[in-house]
């Protein structure tokens, strides 16, 4: 038996239209899970992941959801489980930058930015995690960043969400331990995105002198990483932040 395999297995992966959580969803589509896409307001982008996975022969719908509001996030664990019968994997990669020095950054910069990276993965894990109980399996994997480990100058609304889910998932993790459910946290370094393309090109090449392996990473990087601890491969971690960072960050 292949353990890294996800056949009969359910995820739903937020924010997982574009960047990151496009390839975590192909990458999890081709091990054989069946993939609810959530997306905020590109339908566009989230249909064509959808179409490329169907391409490959494998399963996935989208589903539009502002994941940061509780009774969307709900509504979305629960039509995932009513459209595919379960719910195994919930990656929460839902995720918004608004950079700026503290003292020029807004109450709502700090707000917007809290509320879409932390509070989607409260609001979608409250209600997985009630199936994932009753099913007595689960698998949820929360997307952090270095940031959330090192900080970012510029970026205190980010870091700070992202430390937090870190924060988060440690606490998570020993709540469900006992129904056999695991919750990790990926920490991916500098990996070229959308979210990325604001970044001036200085300091886009300034940050390879603090990668060890001296490039960027890949989405595709992050994705298998996020696929192992989605596998059963996996299964005897829970708790763990997982760095794809280029060695960016050590310790």
């Amino acid at each position: 038996m292949d353990m890294s395999r996800l056949d009969e297995r359910i995820a739903i992966v937020t924010g997982g239209s574009r960047g990151i959580g496009r390839a975590v969803a192909l990458e999890l589509a081709r091990r054989g899970a069946a993939v609810m896409v959530n997306y905020r307001s590109n339908a566009r982008a989230a249909a064509e992941v959808v179409a490329a996975i169907e391409a490959e022969g494998g399963t996935a719908r989208a589903m539009q959801a502002d994941v940061s509001d509780y009774a969307q996030a709900e509504s979305l664990i629960k039509e995932t489980i009513a459209a595919f019968g379960g719910l195994h994997i919930l990656v929460n990669n839902a995720g918004t930058t608004r950079d700026m020095v503290i003292m020029m950054m807004s109450e709502d910069d700090w707000d917007s930015v809290i509320r879409t990276n932390l509070k989607s993965a409260f609001n979608c894990s409250k209600a997985a995690v009630k199936h994932m109980m009753r099913k007595r399996y689960g698998r949820i994997i929360n997307m952090s960043s270095v940031a959330g480990i090192a900080g970012n100058a510029g970026q205190t609304n980010y870091s700070a969400s992202k430390a937090g889910l870190i924060g988060f998932t440690k606490a998570l993790a020993r709540e469900v331990a006992a129904r056999n459910i695991t919750v990790n946290a990926v920490a991916p370094g500098f990996i070229p995105t959308d979210l990325t393309e604001s970044i001036p090109e200085n300091l886009k090449e300034a940050s390879l002198e603090a990668i060890p392996l001296k490039r960027w990473g890949t989405p595709e990087e992050v994705a298998y990483a996020t696929a192992f601890l989605a596998s059963d491969e996996a299964a005897y971690i829970t708790g763990h932040v997982l760095s794809v960072d280029g060695g960016m960050v050590m310790g």
